[in-house]
């Protein structure tokens, strides 16, 4: 008579695992942020590369930017965003300055933004990173600040406060000044200037209100 082995107990199948939620609530915005670091950074902006910063498959991304070039206009537009919010919480606590005092207050915001945030400003106000025409939100926004310039000076213009000129050209000159500076302190030419960094803030003032002084009517 054969002894009769006792069964093995059966291996449990693994249980069903649910899905795992995708670990990041916007994709898409922590892939800007990440093209944005990479730029502060000087490092190359790629795709891909925002995938890894962000943690994601290197195929995640391109549902939501299926190149680099809208990666970056996206990035763009993000700091176009920041920099007009400066720019308008800047005008909303001189609202009593009068235009020249808002023109002043723009130029000033303009560039402690740009030189707080060197990055955004070069993605922004160059084409090293992709084409900004392409862009239709930045072109849109570019031509509203360019209208609200155009309008404190009309403004001014209207009050008698300005010397008689062309508006077009001191609105020109007013822009390739402060972005003429804020340029500067992004290649690093104020040293050589005799300017120490812990100057140029104060610099800035002094040349915005040199400006103003040579177009106002005194």
């Amino acid at each position: 008579m054969t002894t009769r082995q006792p069964s093995k107990p059966r291996p449990r199948r693994p249980a069903a695992q649910k899905p795992r939620p995708y670990h990041h609530g916007d994709l898409r915005r922590v892939l800007i942020d990440a093209a944005l670091q990479l730029a502060a950074e000087g490092a190359e902006v790629s795709v891909r590369e925002a995938a890894r910063r962000a943690a994601v498959s290197p195929g995640a991304p391109f549902r939501h930017f299926p190149n680099r070039d809208a990666l970056m206009a996206a990035a763009a537009e993000e700091a176009q965003r920041r920099f007009r919010a400066e720019i308008e919480a800047t005008l909303s606590k001189a609202p009593a300055a009068g235009p020249l005092g808002r023109f002043r207050a723009f130029g000033l915001a303009y560039l402690r933004w740009a030189m707080r945030n060197p990055a955004h400003f070069e993605i922004i106000s160059t084409g090293r990173y992709f084409a900004h025409g392409s862009s239709a939100e930045l072109t849109r926004d570019n031509a509203e600040l360019i209208g609200l310039t155009e309008g404190i000076l009309a403004e001014a213009a209207e009050q008698g406060l300005l010397r008689p000129a062309d508006l077009k050209q001191v609105q020109i000159a007013g822009r390739a000044l402060v972005y003429g500076f804020a340029r500067m302190n992004l290649d690093g030419h104020f040293p050589r200037w005799g300017v120490a960094e812990g100057e140029i803030e104060r610099m800035a003032e002094q040349v915005i209100d040199l400006f103003i002084a040579g177009i106002a009517k005194s």
